[in-house]
């Protein structure tokens, strides 16, 4: 996969074909269809490596993300597991209060215990969840030329 460029067109020295810096003769002598040419092929360049440089950033950031909702749902299930057991033992204290019902509140105890351990390594793995912080800071870089300003349009 390829990254963006740091810079665009003509100012950065870049050129597609030469992979040299234009000298200013070269642009003189250039149509101004040829320099048209190269600034729609720079800009389908740099338009397809920000898509790509999205696509990896999301693919990275959704994997973290898709483990913390993983163990979020395992601490869900783990909490659900402490309700029936504590209901359980409830029920099993107001039929008998005898050793069956202290056997379900320690697996209750048991639960919660793994809820809570799963909990907390959810909500650390949810912390290193960025967002798409690269392709944001390249496209920040995009020149404000190249961005609307539809209060200066008229039609």
């Amino acid at each position: 996969m390829s990254m963006p460029t740091q810079g665009s067109g003509l100012d950065s020295g870049y050129h597609p074909d030469a992979g040299a810096p234009h000298s200013a003769a070269e642009v003189k002598s250039s149509s101004l269809g040829d320099l048209m040419r190269q600034v729609t092929t720079d800009l389908s360049t740099l338009m397809r490596q920000e898509v790509e440089l999205a696509k990896a950033e999301i693919r990275q950031e959704g994997k973290k993300a898709g483990k913390a909702a993983g163990l979020f749902g395992g601490a869900g299930f783990g909490g659900y597991m402490v309700a029936l057991f504590v209901s359980i033992a409830v029920w099993q204290f107001l039929d008998n209060v005898m050793d069956s019902g202290l056997a379900a509140l320690i697996v209750a105890v048991i639960w919660a215990a793994v809820a809570a351990v799963l909990y907390s390594m959810a909500k650390k793995n949810a912390q290193h969840v960025r967002g798409l912080k690269q392709t944001n800071d390249s496209v920040q870089r995009i020149p404000d030329a190249l961005k609307p300003h539809p209060e200066g349009v008229t039609r």
